[in-house]
């Protein structure tokens, strides 16, 4: 019971992060940069309180591997976080949620594994409710900004979708360590990528900002991963990808009810085909019955 909760709440903490960064008065990369600064020194200082060691040794045979999953975990915030600026709530959390359809598709070809019947028609109704929630035209504010918010998140997904695929190639390091480092590349990362675009207004960020930045680093990254890989490690794989659904449903909760923004019966169903299909393609309980495959294969 308590790795569910401890694994619930990173995902209630993980769901309002897009409230949190519409009140920070910087660039979606200046965010992140900060973001993945404060996250990696919180987790730093517990590891060193919990006298956790890091194998330097591990960590020199997955330099590769790691530098590209810190690039995807900096690129997967930035488009996130801009999709947020641009759009409701509802609109980048349920395009950023297509990232697990876009590991169905790379599966086969990265990691050779068989595409199924039944993750096929995931994929498709996947597809069918993310057509649903962009083509329905009847958006809370102006169409375009909402479709471009759409598109950003979607690069987020592709970015998300990326590090999950590049993380299966890490070997003998656990996720705490591997979170930490990838949090500290990116950073490092980040700096120049920043300053050549953004120049130094990162250091002229406003007053009200401050205490969004510090909850979303020690909260939302620092808290929020020690709580999801403590929860994790005691909790089977279907639990997991069931309670995984909290983080979504806790940001269309507050897009509808805190921010009181609005989504159409038709997006609603566009969101529900998606995380649904979603869902049923992680939850291997749930089979189709072999006459109907039969009959479709």
């Amino acid at each position: 019971m308590k790795s569910k909760i401890q694994f619930l709440l990173s995902m209630i903490i993980f769901g309002t992060i897009g409230v949190f960064v519409r009140y920070i008065d910087l660039a979606s990369s200046e965010i992140a940069l900060l973001r993945g600064f404060i996250g990696s020194l919180f987790l730093m200082t517990f590891m060193f309180m919990m006298k956790n060691k890091i194998s330097w040794a591990d960590v020199k045979v997955n330099t590769f591997v790691l530098f590209l999953s810190s690039i995807a975990l900096g690129g997967n915030w930035i488009f996130l976080f801009q999709a947020y600026k641009y759009t409701t709530i509802s609109n980048a959390t349920l395009s950023y949620y297509f990232a697990p359809v876009f590991v169905l598709i790379l599966s086969p070809l990265i990691l050779k594994e068989k595409l199924s019947t039944k993750k096929i028609i995931c994929i498709g109704a996947a597809m069918l409710g993310m057509l649903l929630i962009v083509g329905n035209g009847s958006f809370s504010t102006s169409g375009f900004d909402d479709l471009i918010g759409i598109g950003y998140g979607l690069a987020a997904a592709v970015f998300y979708a990326s590090l999950m695929l590049l993380n299966k190639f890490i070997k003998n390091m656990n996720g705490l360590e591997t979170t930490f480092i990838q949090l500290g590349t990116a950073s490092l990362l980040l700096m120049p990528y920043v300053f050549f675009t953004e120049g130094f207004g990162i250091l002229e960020v406003s007053h009200s900002s401050i205490p969004f930045i510090f909850i979303l680093g020690m909260v939302h990254t620092g808290i929020g991963f020690l709580l999801f890989f403590s929860g994790m490690q005691k909790l089977k794989g279907q639990s997991i990808a069931a309670l995984s659904y909290v983080d979504p449903i806790t940001s269309l909760v507050i897009s509808a009810v805190i921010l009181q923004e609005q989504m159409t019966f038709v997006q609603m169903l566009g969101g529900s085909l998606l995380l649904g299909s979603t869902f049923v393609s992680e939850n291997h309980s749930i089979k189709f019955p072999k006459p109907f495959i039969k009959k479709i294969s």
